[in-house]
C-alpha cells in the first residue's frame, strides 16, 4: 500500500475533521483522564480488527489495561523499569518483528516519566520511536496525561509527532481540539469540537458552546497551573517541603537514590546510610540535566561523607566539595538529538558491536549540545572562572563493586586560560570525548567480557575543579596519588596488608596512574611510611620521578616537564619538600674537582609529616572498614610555606581485588596436578588467573651454561615475548634465581621490555646450585611489576617455611613449542621451554589475599 494511505479511526465525524488518519501517523492524545483516550482507541481498534489490520497494545503501564484481551488484538506486556536503553531498545525489536503498516496502542507515556523519573528520558523515547514508526508506515496512538510534563517536553513531543489531539471533558461533554495535523489542512481542521453521545463530532461555533468550552480549559489550567514543570523538578521540590515539616518518608529518599545517585544495590545501601537529606538537596543544586549522577561522583561524594561521619577531625584538612555534576539523561539526549540513536542501536546488536563503533565515535565527538544545556554550561563555567578544572567520566557502572572501569574512559583537563566563549568551546569538546570514550574498544572489551555489553551504560560527567597551587606561569597540586587500603605489595612481611599504600607524587596525579616508563612514584607503606627498599641516594634518584605534569597557564595547555627544568621555577620551601639530594652523585662530581647539586623528586618531606600520614591511614582504613572492602582513592595534597596542608579526596571506588576472592576460596587441586603452592611469598592483585603459556627455564642447565654466553638467553626471552604480543594470552616466566639481577651468576638478567608482556613471574630457588629468589628483588623490577600490575612469586625451597609445593617435574611430558615462535633458538632448547595450554588442559593460578596463599596446578 502507498504511503499515507487514509486509515479508517472509527468515528467516521473525526476522520473527516481529520482528512483521516494516514499511513505513517503517530497520533498524540493529551488528557487529563484516561478514559477520554479511551473513546477514542476503543474505536479505532474495533475498526482496525474489522479492516484486518495487525493491531499491537504496548503495555508497560501500571494504570488500569486500556484494552482488553480481544481476537485479532495483539498484547506486549514490557516492563519500563528496566531502563531507558533496555526498554526502547525491546521496543524497537518488536516493531522490527512486526513490520511495516502494523497498527499500535500505547499505554501512557506519562508512566514512563514515573518509571524513569524525569520528562527528559521520556521525551527522548518519543522523539526515538516515532520517526522509526513513521518509517514503516505504521499508525500508533499515545496518550500523555495533561499537566503532569514541563512545557519543552510537551513541545518536543508535539514538534515529532504527526497528529496532537486535546480532549477536555467534564460531567457531561467531551471536547476534541486537533493541535497539530501534518501534511494536510482542511479550513474547518483545527476547530474544537464536541464528541456527542453517538461518538459523533460537532463544530464549536457559536459562542455559547465556545464558552462552555473555553471555561473548562481555563478551569483545567488553573488546576495544572502548578505543575507544568519538569516532573523531576515538582518531586524534589515536594521532598524539600516534606523534609522541612519533618515528614519526609524512606519511599522518597529510596527514590533519590535511585534516581539521582545510583543503581548499584550496595552503593545505595551505602549511600542511604551516611547520607542526609541535605546532603541530597546539595547535589541537586550542582547537577545539569537529570539523571544518575554515576559511579565515580557517587564514589567521591561517599567517601568524603565517611570522613566527617567518622573522622570529624580530620575535616578541617580537607578542602570543600564543590563539583558540577552532568546527569546521565543528558547523555541520551545528545545521542538523541544528534540522531545518533538509530546508530546506537545498529552498534548494540552483536555483529556490529565492534565494527560500528568507530563510527558511532566519530559522530559522538562531533555532535552539538542544545541551548538551554550550553545555557547551564556557561553558568557552571562562571562559577569556576579562570581556575583550571578536570571533566571526567562518571558512567552508571564505573567505580561499583566489581567494576572499576579504570583508565577505560577520559578525563580531559580544561585549563580554562582563555575567554569565557573559548573556555565554552573547550568545555564541550571535552564533555564530547567523554562520551566518545564509552566507544573505544578497551571500554567495549570490558564490558563484554563482564557480561555488561546488554546493560545500559549511561555516561554521567563529573566536573571537579583542579586542586592545585599556583607556581607563577604553572599550576599544579604540591603532591597527588593513589592510596590503596589494602595492599598486596609489600616489601616486608613487617608490613601489614591493611595498614595500606600510597603512590605519591609530584604535580598532577597522571604521574602516579598512568605508567610512563621513566618515572617513579614514591611508595609510602603506611605502616612505616618513610621506609623503602632503596638504600643509597643513586639507588633513590635512579628509581624517582623523572618528569613533573603542570598546568601550563601561559600555553593554556597540560604538560610535562622534566625536573630539571622544574625545580628553577619553584619555591624554596616547595624544593625542600619533595626534593632530596642524590649524595653519592654529588661525591663523585666533588672528587672530580666540581661541586653541583643534584636533586630528584622523592616527595620524602612529605612522607616526613606524620599528622599527614596518620590522616592518610585513618582515611584509608575507616573507609574499608564502612565500605565493608577494601578501596582505592585519588587524592591530592596542598602545602602553604607555613606548613599547613590540605587534602582533596579525588575519587573512591571498591578495589576488585578483594572483592574477587572474598566469596571463594582456592579450589582443592590435587597434590599431582599443583605446580606450586606457596604462603606469603607473592605479591599481585589477581585473585584467578587462567595461564595459556609458561616459559620455562631449567636451573641447572642455565647454571652449566657459558658464564660469558649466560646474557644471550635474555634475547630469546624478549623474542618469545615479542612472539606473544597482541594474542591476548597470559604468559607466566619461570626462572631460577633472581629475575632481572645484574649478575648472571644469581639469576637471568632480563630487562623489563624482555618480559613485558609476561603477567605472572615465578622465581625458584635450586639450593643446590646457589639460585635463590630474592623477596625484594630489582628495585626497578618492582617497579615495573607495580606499575604493570603482574603476579610475583618467589618459590623458596621446600626446607623453608614459605613453600609447601613445588613439582619440578610438573611439565615432564609436555611439548616445548620453542622451536616453531624462535626457529633460531634450536641451541637453547635443553634450557628454555615453552608450553601452551588450550581448551582440553587448563593451567590457573590462584591467590587468596586473606590466608596469604597461592596456588598453581592444573583444576580438574
Amino acid at each position: 500500500m502507498p504511503a499515507f494511505e487514509r486509515v479508517r479511526s472509527g468515528i467516521p465525524s473525526l476522520d473527516k475533521v481529520l482528512d483521516n488518519i494516514r499511513l505513517g501517523d503517530n497520533v498524540v492524545i493529551q488528557v487529563t483522564c484516561l478514559n477520554d483516550f479511551k473513546r477514542i482507541v476503543h474505536p479505532f481498534v474495533n475498526q482496525s480488527i474489522e479492516d484486518k489490520r495487525n493491531i499491537i497494545y504496548i503495555r508497560f503501564s501500571n494504570h488500569e489495561p486500556l484494552l482488553e484481551y480481544m481476537d485479532g488484538l495483539k498484547i506486549y506486556q514490557l516492563n519500563a523499569n528496566r531502563g531507558f536503553e533496555a526498554f526502547t531498545v525491546e521496543v524497537h525489536n518488536i516493531i522490527d518483528k512486526e513490520g511495516r503498516e502494523a497498527f499500535y496502542v500505547f499505554d501512557s507515556l506519562s508512566d514512563l516519566q514515573v518509571a524513569w523519573s524525569t520528562d527528559l528520558m521520556m521525551g527522548n523515547f518519543f522523539c526515538v520511536t516515532c520517526p522509526y514508526l513513521f518509517e514503516l508506515d505504521t499508525v500508533a496512538l499515545f496518550p500523555v496525561l495533561r499537566g503532569h510534563h514541563d512545557f519543552a517536553t510537551i513541545a518536543r513531543i508535539q514538534e515529532t509527532t504527526q497528529l496532537f489531539i486535546d480532549v477536555y471533558s467534564d460531567e457531561k461533554d467531551t471536547f476534541i481540539h486537533p493541535i497539530k495535523v501534518w501534511n494536510r489542512y482542511l479550513p474547518d481542521m483545527y476547530m474544537p469540537y464536541r464528541l456527542n453521545d453517538d461518538n459523533e463530532l460537532e463544530s464549536l461555533t457559536g459562542s455559547v458552546d465556545l464558552a462552555d468550552y473555553y471555561n473548562l480549559i481555563h478551569n483545567e489550567q488553573k488546576r495544572h497551573a502548578e505543575q507544568n514543570i519538569d516532573s523531576y523538578e515538582r518531586f524534589f521540590r515536594e521532598a524539600r517541603e516534606a523534609y522541612y515539616r519533618g515528614e519526609i518518608t524512606d519511599w522518597t529518599l529510596n527514590k533519590i537514590t535511585r534516581s539521582m545517585m545510583t543503581r548499584d544495590h550496595r552503593m545505595a545501601d551505602l549511600i542511604r546510610k551516611e547520607f542526609s537529606p541535605e546532603d541530597y538537596f546539595h547535589i541537586k543544586e550542582r547537577m545539569i540535566g537529570t539523571g544518575t549522577i554515576g559511579g565515580k561522583a557517587c564514589g567521591m561524594l561517599l567517601a568524603r561523607k565517611m570522613v566527617a561521619n567518622y573522622l570529624p577531625q580530620y575535616v578541617k584538612y580537607l578542602e570543600p566539595q564543590d563539583s558540577y555534576y552532568i546527569g546521565t539523561d543528558i547523555f541520551y539526549s545528545y545521542i538523541v538529538e544528534n540522531k545518533l540513536w538509530k546508530l546506537r542501536i545498529l552498534q548494540r546488536n552483536d555483529k556490529y558491536y565492534f565494527e560500528k563503533a568507530e563510527e558511532l565515535k566519530n559522530a559522538i565527538s562531533n555532535g552539538k549540545f542544545s541551548e538551554p544545556i550550553r545555557a547551564q554550561f556557561r553558568r557552571m563555567l562562571n562559577y569556576f572562572g579562570q581556575i583550571p578544572i578536570i571533566v571526567r567520566s562518571s558512567s552508571f557502572l564505573e567505580d561499583g563493586f566489581g567494576n572499576a572501569f579504570a583508565g577505560k574512559y577520559e578525563s580531559i583537563f580544561c585549563v580554562n586560560a582563555c575567554d569565557p566563549e573559548e573556555r565554552l568551546l573547550q568545555f564541550e569538546d571535552a564533555v564530547r570525548r567523554v562520551y566518545a570514550s564509552t566507544m573505544d574498544r578497551s571500554a567495549l572489551e570490558y564490558r563484554r567480557q563482564r557480561g555488561l555489553d546488554k546493560m545500559d551504560e549511561q555516561m554521567a560527567i563529573l566536573v571537579q575543579r583542579v586542586s592545585g597551587t599556583k607556581f607563577d606561569k604553572y599550576y599544579m597540586p604540591c603532591a597527588a596519588g593513589v592510596g590503596f587500603s589494602y595492599s598486596v605489595y609489600r616489601w616486608s612481611d613487617e608490613f601489614s596488608a591493611d595498614a595500606g599504600l600510597l603512590r605519591l607524587v609530584a604535580g598532577l596525579g597522571t604521574k602516579a596512574v598512568d605508567r610512563t616508563g621513566v618515572d617513579y612514584p614514591r611508595l609510602v607503606n603506611l605502616d612505616n611510611p618513610e621506609s623503602t627498599i632503596l638504600t643509597r641516594s643513586s639507588d633513590k634518584h635512579r628509581f624517582s620521578q623523572r618528569r613533573v605534569d603542570v598546568i601550563d597557564l601561559q600555553k593554556n595547555e597540560v604538560r610535562d616537564i622534566d625536573v630539571s627544568e622544574l625545580i628553577p621555577e619553584l619555591p624554596d620551601w616547595y624544593v625542600n619538600l619533595v626534593c632530596e639530594h642524590d649524595y653519592d652523585t654529588e661525591r663523585m662530581f666533588y672528587e672530580r674537582g666540581q661541586r653541583r647539586n643534584v636533586l630528584f623528586v622523592s616527595c620524602d618531606g612529605i612522607v616526613k609529616k606524620r599528622e599527614l600520614m596518620k590522616m592518610m591511614k585513618d582515611i584509608l582504613s575507616t573507609l574499608q572498614e564502612h565500605y565493608g572492602n577494601p578501596v582505592d582513592v585519588e587524592y591530592t595534597i596542598n602545602f602553604r610555606k607555613d606548613g599547613a596542608f590540605t587534602v582533596n579526596l579525588l575519587q573512591c571506588r571498591p578495589m576488585a581485588v578483594w572483592e574477587s576472592t572474598a566469596n571463594r576460596e582456592i579450589p582443592n587441586i590435587e597434590k599431582d596436578k599443583v605446580l606450586f603452592k606457596v604462603n606469603q611469598t607473592f605479591m599481585g592483585n589477581s585473585a584467578e588467573l587462567n595461564i595459556d603459556v609458561v616459559v620455562w627455564i631449567d636451573s641447572k642447565k642455565y647454571h652449566g651454561y657459558p658464564y660469558n654466553q649466560k646474557s644471550s638467553l635474555c634475547s630469546v626471552v624478549s623474542k618469545i615475548n615479542k612472539y606473544y604480543e597482541g594474542k591476548n594470552k597470559k604468559l607466566m616466566l619461570v626462572s631460577p634465581g633472581r629475575i632481572g639481577t645484574s649478575s648472571p651468576e644469581l639469576g637471568v638478567p632480563v630487562v623489563f621490555s624482555d618480559i613485558s608482556n609476561f603477567k605472572v613471574l615465578c622465581e625458584y630457588a635450586d639450593i643446590e646450585i646457589g639460585f635463590v629468589p630474592e623477596l625484594s628483588y630489582g628495585s626497578h623490577m618492582f617497579q615495573d611489576i607495580v606499575e604493570t600490575e603482574m603476579f610475583y612469586v618467589a618459590v623458596m625451597g621446600t626446607e623453608r617455611s614459605g613453600t609447601e609445593v613445588f613439582n619440578k617435574e610438573f611439565f615432564k611430558n609436555e611439548p616445548s613449542v620453542l622451536g616453531k615462535i624462535v626457529p633460531e633458538a634450536e641451541a637453547y632448547e635443553d634450557i628454555i621451554k615453552v608450553y601452551e595450554f588450550g581448551v582440553s588442559k587448563s593451567l590457573s593460578l590462584y591467590a587468596d589475599f586473606k590466608k596469604r596463599t597461592a596456588v598453581c596446578g592444573v583444576n580438574s
